[in-house]
């Protein structure tokens, strides 16, 4: 499958403030890519790069087999020479405009046949599920309608790249969840190119094929399908940001493998490996609990009723760490625990991180 996105050796500064540096990156054809990392670690940056709004200070650009930047030889094409559809967050929709002149926009612009301009205007409104709305102005639409219009004027124009910027965050819990199957079921159905921006975890493991992970300095630091940035994460920082976390310290002390601050020797495969000391990662869904058995032994902090869940806080020598366990199965299995009751806790899985990486997310 060939690349319709290559980023090659990009640089962008601000003044004295580096947002990217040397970066690499390829996207291929037909899948949906998302930039998934926390608030100004330069996705948008990137993104405005990709569209034409902003100039690499160093680096080469090339969508399509096209060079649209390169700092090195000076080219550089304008936005509205690069073919791309762009949905921002804030929907950009014109407010004096009805749903059909908006989405009819980038078709006048490109001086089509009016009866053309209304056939392919229907069909994306009708695609979108707009028809019968398509007289209104954006003031007369919600949310989730104003978004509908944004991306079916994208569509219209039949471009094969689609730059996403965060479009479904000002949406609410509902309409986000809608709005994001609806974004992958159009991508298949027109089989364009998604590069899309977010930093939700959520919408980024529903849409992706392939997700890049941003950490605060704009470096890259995996690239992978939502299965292996989830399951196999590269190091802590990727981890930590993909979800609840839970990190648990262990000391070397001779040949045994402690666990925080006490004397309980791990009961799990040891780690392997160089580092001076090592922290366990694992997620509260890899937690197992009991009232006796082997294990580790520990004590309940904090016990919440939420419901379906019941979700506890647990501490083992003085670190601590949380859970959750199904109501139904809590009551089944004799698990629903009270503040200052002990219990005896095992893992489904885990994954041995260097403690050094923990000072760059905020563990220890």
């Amino acid at each position: 499958m060939d690349d319709i996105i290559k980023v090659e050796g990009v640089s962008k500064s601000y003044g004295k403030h580096q947002i990217h540096k040397n970066l690499n990156l390829s996207v291929k054809k037909g899948e949906c890519f998302t930039l998934l990392g926390p608030s100004g670690c330069g996705k948008t940056v990137l993104l405005r790069m990709l569209a034409g709004h902003e100039a690499p200070d160093e680096g080469k650009i090339t969508i399509d087999g096209t060079v649209v930047a390169d700092s090195a030889e000076g080219i550089f094409i304008n936005p509205e020479r690069r073919g791309l559809g762009v949905v921002f967050q804030d929907y950009a929709v014109w407010p004096h405009m009805s749903v059909f002149d908006n989405v009819a926009y980038p078709l006048k612009m490109d001086k089509r046949p009016k009866d053309e301009i209304k056939k392919l205007v229907m069909k994306m409104v009708d695609i979108v599920g707009m028809k019968g709305l398509e007289k209104r102005l954006p003031s007369e639409l919600s949310g989730g309608q104003q978004q509908r219009v944004a991306l079916a004027r994208a569509l219209v124009a039949d471009q094969s790249l689609m730059l996403l910027d965060e479009p479904l965050s000002n949406l609410d819990a509902n309409l986000r969840e809608e709005m994001r199957f609806e974004i992958k079921a159009l991508q298949r159905k027109f089989g364009i190119t998604v590069m899309y921006v977010t930093h939700d975890q959520e919408v980024a493991l529903a849409l992706s094929d392939h997700i890049a992970i941003m950490d605060d300095h704009g470096n890259i630091r995996q690239i992978g399908t939502p299965y292996e940035i989830f399951e196999k994460p590269v190091d802590a920082f990727v981890f930590n940001f993909m979800g609840i976390a839970n990190f648990l310290p262990v000391r070397q002390v001779g040949t045994a493998f402690l666990v925080g601050k006490g004397d309980q020797k791990i009961p799990w495969e040891e780690p392997k490996g160089e580092a001076e000391s090592w922290v366990a990662g694992f997620r509260p869904s890899d937690v197992k609990i009991s009232r006796t058995g082997e294990g580790l032994k520990g004590v309940i902090k904090r016990a919440n009723f939420l419901g379906a869940v019941m979700d506890y806080l647990i501490e083992i020598d003085g670190d601590h760490l949380r859970t959750s366990i199904e109501t139904h199965k809590a009551l089944s299995d004799d698990l629903m625990l009270k503040e200052g009751e002990k219990c005896i806790v095992n893992f489904r899985n885990l994954l041995w991180f260097d403690a050094e990486d923990l000072k760059e997310v905020n563990r220890v």
